[in-house]
Parts: structure tokens; sequence; C-alpha cells
């Protein structure tokens, strides 16, 4: 092989290997300036938030310099960027969060190792800090400075950022929103490469979940229950609508026990993240669903002296799960943060179930009553003549 194609060879494999540093240095982060003539050998633009970081990083003396730079939610809130050793979440964090410090729009930076889904109090972390800063910069996004010197050998970290409210000095809760949930990502300090930690199949997973619940809670069961509550009346559908509300009810718990199984799933891949109403509202769900399911091995016939009371048994809980569903769905749109169209899609697809249910509740009181009258028979709320009647 000649000299010459061994060049060519050795440049184009430099060029590949600079791509990512490269592709980093691209982006807006370029056009940052900063104050005391701080340069950084590379910068990238985060995903999520509208952040970005720069830092120079000395291998041989495992020192990393670093600048992060993001836009609170509101004027005067904070804003943390920090490395986690342990995991690609929250908890293990070893974060740098810089504060408003009093009046005048003066910042400072606290360290924190987050343990859980809070801050806990400033103290100690993990890495050795020093030249610890904070400012606004021109464009109103605070810039945030700091040196850690990381373990020998480090080439690829997790990093953390999150931006959030402050009031009166005391750091508020950051939001729930999908760009909040997913500001987390590799950050590659020799070649510059970033990669999201799994940001859009979590997010994927989290749609998928509460598509799940919401066909099976939310319109599946709802249907079901109309079925049994007003096609019973008329004779003409009786037994097909038993075997319709049967089949409602099985399809809507099925698809419900996916959608439950893909929370579960969520709850894995989030420790430290913890939704406890909603946690709980969809374990109640579940359960309830389960029981009456098994309860339909135990539906005694019609003319036996239990049936009544399962029948009480089995609409108060079936209402209830319908309820709860509901209610939950709503809970999971506001931790998702979806958009208002998927809001008031669902509640439209609830609106038509509800106004269907008005419509048959007049019709088939009109179909008893008229039977009452034609017939002259008192209703005794037994179980004995449920074509004569509205079920419970």
């Amino acid at each position: 092989m000649s000299v010459m194609r061994v060049l060519a060879l050795l440049a184009a494999a430099a060029l590949v290997a600079a791509a990512p540093a490269r592709v980093g240095a691209a982006g807006a982060c370029t056009a940052e300036k900063f104050s005391k003539n701080r340069v950084y050998a590379a910068c990238t633009d985060l995903p999520t938030l509208g952040a970005s970081v720069h830092w120079t990083y000395d291998p041989a003396a495992s020192s990393l310099s670093v600048a992060f730079v993001a836009a609170p939610p509101s004027a005067g809130g904070w804003v943390a960027w920090g490395l986690n050793p342990t995991g690609d979440g929250m908890s293990g964090t070893q974060a740098l969060v810089a504060s408003p410090t009093g009046g005048g729009g003066a910042y400072g930076v606290q360290t924190f190792d987050i343990q859980g889904t809070s801050l806990g109090s400033p103290g100690r972390i993990a890495y050795k800090t020093s030249d610890l800063a904070a400012e606004v910069g021109a464009d109103g996004r605070v810039q945030m400075f700091g040196k850690l010197a990381l373990q020998n050998g480090t080439g690829e970290v997790n990093q953390v950022w999150q931006v959030g409210p402050a009031s009166s000095g005391s750091i508020g809760i950051h939001a729930m929103a999908a760009a909040n949930m997913g500001a987390k990502g590799k950050l590659n300090l020799v070649t510059g490469a970033t990669t999201a930690v799994s940001g859009g199949s979590i997010l994927r997973k989290k749609n998928t979940h509460g598509i799940l619940n919401a066909v099976s809670w939310g319109i599946l069961l709802p249907m079901g229950a109309i079925v049994a509550r007003y096609l019973k009346t008329f004779k003409s559908a009786d037994p097909a609508w038993f075997y319709l509300h049967v089949a409602c009810q099985l399809i809507g718990y099925a698809v419900g026990v996916s959608g439950w199984a893909t929370g579960i799933h969520l709850g894995n891949l989030s420790k430290g993240i913890t939704y406890s109403l909603h946690r709980n509202i969809g374990i109640a769900v579940f359960a309830l669903g389960t029981v009456q399911i098994f309860a339909l091995f135990l539906r005694p016939k019609k003319d036996h002296k239990l049936r009544v009371y399962w029948n009480v048994y089995h609409h108060s809980v079936g209402y209830t799960i319908i309820i709860l569903g509901i209610v939950n769905i709503f809970k999971g749109m506001s931790i998702l943060d979806v958009a208002q169209k998927w809001k008031t899609g669902y509640i439209i697809a609830i609106g038509i179930l509800g106004g269907i249910a008005v419509v048959l509740e007049v019709i088939t009181w009109g179909i008893v009553l008229k039977r009452r009258k034609t017939e002259d028979k008192a209703y005794n709320g037994s179980a004995n003549n449920n074509n004569g009647h509205l079920p419970m």
C-alpha cells in the first residue's frame, strides 16, 4: 500500500472520530459567550428544556470544567446540572444547583447529593468541586459554572439536568412534563457524543400505558355497563345483551390488565419517582376488576334467594370501577402533561357515552312504566322479573 493511501486512510479515520464532537459543536451552544474569559473545548445542545452544556476535560488529571446554560420556567427560578455515577435518573445524582441568593438578580451555586425524589438539603457530593459560580447571561438564561474532580479513567458519564421555580429563596418542585422527565442522557467527555437514556422509549411506553387504560377502564367498561342496564329492558334483546355485556367487560379487563402491567414496568424503570395517588387508584381498580371477574363464577341462578344480593354487589362494585377508572385516566393525563386535544377527545368520548345513557334512561323508563300499567304489576325489586324493570 502506498504512503499516500495510508495517509488518506488515517485522515479519513480522524475525520470520523472527530465527527461527534463537531456535531455537538455545530449547534446554538457555540454562540454562547461567558464572562471572565471562560472558554471551553466542547459543547452540546441538550435535547430538552433548551439547555446546553460546555466543558473542558483533562483525562490525565480527571478534571472537568463545566458550564451549564438553561432558562428557568419563570424569572428568578433555578437551574441544575449533575452527574449520576450509579444510574441514569434523578436519584443518585450529584448535582450543582444555581438559584437566586437575594435581591438584585444574583445567583449562587449549591451542591446536592440527591437520594430519592427530592433535592434534600445542600451538602457535600461525591466529586470534589471548585470555582462554583452562576450568573444571568445577556439572553436572560442562567449560566452555571464549576469544576469537578472525577474518578480516573472516566470517559462517559450519566448527566441529568433540570429547571424549576423558586420563591423567597426556596427551591420549588420542577414540572412533570415530558421535557422535564426526559432531561437525562449520556455524555462522552472525550468525543462529545450525547445520547438520550431511553427517553423516547419510555415516553412511548407511557403513552401506551395511557391509551390501554383509557380504552379499557375508561371506554369499554362504561359501554358494557350501558349495555347491561338498558338493553336488558328490551325483551327482544335477551339474551344477546348478556353476551355483549360480558364481551365488553372481559375485553376491557384484558386490555386493562395490559395497561396495569405496563404501569408496573414503568414504575420499575423510574426508581425514586412515585405518583402515589395515581398508583393507588390503579391498584384499587385492578383489584376490584379482578374480583368482578371471579365473581362471575359465583353468580347465583335467577331464582336463587341470594341473587338479589349478588346483583347489589355486582352493580355497586362495577360502577365504582368505572368512576375510579375515569378519575385515574384524567390523573394520568395530568402526569403525562398530554396535549389538550387528547383530553378534549376523551371528554368528548365520555360525553357521547353519557348522552347515550341519558337518552336510553328516558326511553327504558318509558317502556317500564308502560309495561307496568299494561300488566298491572308492581315493581317488587326482586331479580325474578328483570325484563319488567330497569336493573340496578
